[in-house]
């Protein structure tokens, strides 16, 4: 059975109108509405994995557009390949948990919580879901208004100053990223339709990858503004810690395992193949800039006190990695990086889960004042270790495979390597088109040791050890609203297919290898291709790359 744009239509619908009922019933019915609503939303993405032709990955299925201006070129469009979908169903996974998660935490404005929850989740399939820019574009800005009203309301003491300065960064670069988006459609129409406007993603593409070099500078630049920020890449990126900080436990989960993945898919669908000559010219400094992230960041966890505080930070760390990854410009690389959009939402959102487990029973995050948990709650700390080390990059959970690509892809994209004639004579093998090289892979694998410390540090320090509580604690025995010690059957609900899912991934990712391998290598070709045609001959970048990664299925075909 073929993906129907019906059913996409309907997941994108399904939680704006459980979200209208949630603000209809009575506050007590809120949590109810809001769990149906994210399960119904799930179990039509799940029947939408099973209806996606996985032997057509690159092919954007499911298509279909309703009218909305046609005379401007605006159509509501949807449509998805093997990538949009993988991050469909890691929205629709993080989506019910993040609700179900909130039963104890959230106990005043249920309803105006709720319903912000399943608006952010229509925005979110929204986004992955749009060929058409508008759709795109109100999808993307449209994430920032109930994520606002998320942090601004249930946030921590200074929640009113972290949602204003996470408001006015993602604005202002989606402002920008907006002027982008409209040059390459004005340029589409003046160029090649004599006046006529189209903003369809597939023939904008087209158009824009036949820029002048000078211009797609500008393009890229203009779109980067507003997917760095989302990120967040460094300088930018200091919204991100205060709002992960201040937000509650469900907003933050939320931040981590699917918003931030819409800036490194937003470079991905749009920097990449809008822009490809200025892409691989400006990839070295793109390339330092995640890399400087990535250590800086690293830095920043190691003197961190605050638990949450330092999973925030880590976050700019690891999203380095996967920018990295994608401007590395070859197989290996892009993997990597898709991969880390996933493995990153299921491991660091599940530590957020575990950090606001800890908030409810003693009101602190403060690793001064906590130490040796593991001794009063051992399920917790069984859970702690083990997502720790999935986000530390541990061989055999998820987390690893994601880092080695994406380092691997860094590794292999030297200019200086590459083929230096078409017949492949001075070929270094393994090298491939790219403008990056081993000195970039080994200054960022240094970001991986530092990881290592800080959550090795915060796990020994709050795992294990003395038991520490905080003295109001003693006072009072206060351990939240009616929770037991350890995790409660709801709290080990939530986290158990996190776990799985990192363990399976971590063990046998050749799934998750196989479903990007053919919009990798189409994406790479028109980068590659697009570069040549604007660019004038270089005798080391324009040689024929080497496939930097072969997949095969079992009966040994080459993917």
């Amino acid at each position: 059975m073929e993906l129907s744009s019906v059913l996409l239509f309907v997941m994108i619908l399904l939680p704006l109108v459980f979200a209208a009922l949630v603000a209809m019933r009575p506050r007590e019915h809120a949590a109810g509405i809001a769990t149906v609503g994210m399960l119904a939303a799930g179990l039509v993405a799940t029947l939408g994995l099973f209806q996606f032709d996985w032997s057509r990955t690159a092919e954007f299925q499911g298509a279909g557009s309703i009218p909305w201006m046609p005379s401007l070129g605006m159509e509501l469009s949807v449509g998805v390949d093997s990538v949009a979908m993988l991050l469909v169903a890691l929205t629709a996974l993080l989506g019910p948990i993040c609700v179900i998660a909130s039963y104890t935490a959230i106990r005043e404005k249920t309803q105006t919580f709720y319903a912000m929850l399943l608006i952010l989740q229509a925005a979110m399939f929204g986004v992955f879901c749009a060929r058409d820019l508008v759709f795109f574009y109100i999808c993307f800005e449209f994430t920032l208004i109930p994520m606002y009203v998320m942090i601004s309301l249930f946030g921590s003491t200074n929640r009113k100053a972290a949602a204003t300065k996470f408001f006015l960064y993602t604005f202002t670069g989606s402002v920008i990223a907006l002027a982008g988006f409209v040059y390459v459609a004005w340029y589409h129409a003046n160029v090649f339709t004599e006046g006529e406007w189209t903003l369809a993603i597939e023939p904008l593409r087209q158009a824009a990858a036949s820029m002048p070099a000078d211009q797609q500078v500008w393009v890229m630049l203009a779109m980067l503004a507003g997917f760095a920020i989302k990120v967040p890449l460094f300088p930018v990126h200091t919204w991100l810690p205060l709002a992960h900080t201040e937000a509650p436990t469900a907003g933050s989960v939320i931040l981590a395992g699917v918003l931030l993945k819409l800036g490194t898919y937003g470079i991905y669908r749009f920097v990449l193949p809008f822009a490809p000559a200025a892409v691989v010219e400006y990839a070295p400094i793109i390339a330092i800039v995640s890399i400087i992230g990535i250590v800086y960041a690293g830095l920043i966890c190691w003197v961190q006190t605050d638990v949450k505080k330092l999973v925030a930070y880590s976050s700019v760390s690891h999203l380095g990695f996967c920018v990295l990854g994608l401007v590395a410009i070859n197989n290996a690389g892009l993997t990597g990086s898709i991969l880390y959009m996933i493995n990153h939402g299921l491991s660091t959102g599940a530590l957020f889960l575990l950090i606001g487990m800890v908030y409810e029973r003693y009101h602190t995050r403060s690793m001064r004042e906590l130490g040796g948990l593991a001794y009063k709650m051992p399920i917790w700390g069984c859970f702690m270790v083990y997502f720790a080390m999935a986000s530390v990059g541990l061989p055999g959970l998820n987390g690893f495979i994601s880092e080695f690509l994406c380092l691997m892809g860094t590794f292999q994209a030297d200019a200086n390597w590459a083929m230096v004639s078409a017949n492949g004579d001075g070929a270094t093998p393994g090298a491939t088109f790219g403008t990056l090289g081993p000195w970039f892979a080994l200054v960022a694998g240094t970001g991986m040791i530092i990881a290592a410390i800080y959550i090795l540090f915060m796990v020994g320090k709050v795992c294990f050890g003395p038991l520490v509580e905080p003295q109001q604690h003693h006072d009072d025995d206060d351990h939240g609203p009616n929770l037991p010690t350890d995790l409660s059957a709801r709290e080990i609900g939530v986290l158990m297919p996190l776990a799985i899912l990192c363990l399976v991934f971590g063990l046998y990712p050749k799934p998750l290898l196989v479903a990007v391998s053919d919009p990798v290598n189409q994406t790479v070709s028109q980068v590659v291709e697009g570069y040549r045609a604007v660019t004038p001959m270089n005798p080391v970048i324009d040689a024929p790359p080497v496939p930097a990664m072969t997949l095969r299925t079992e009966e040994g075909a080459a993917q």
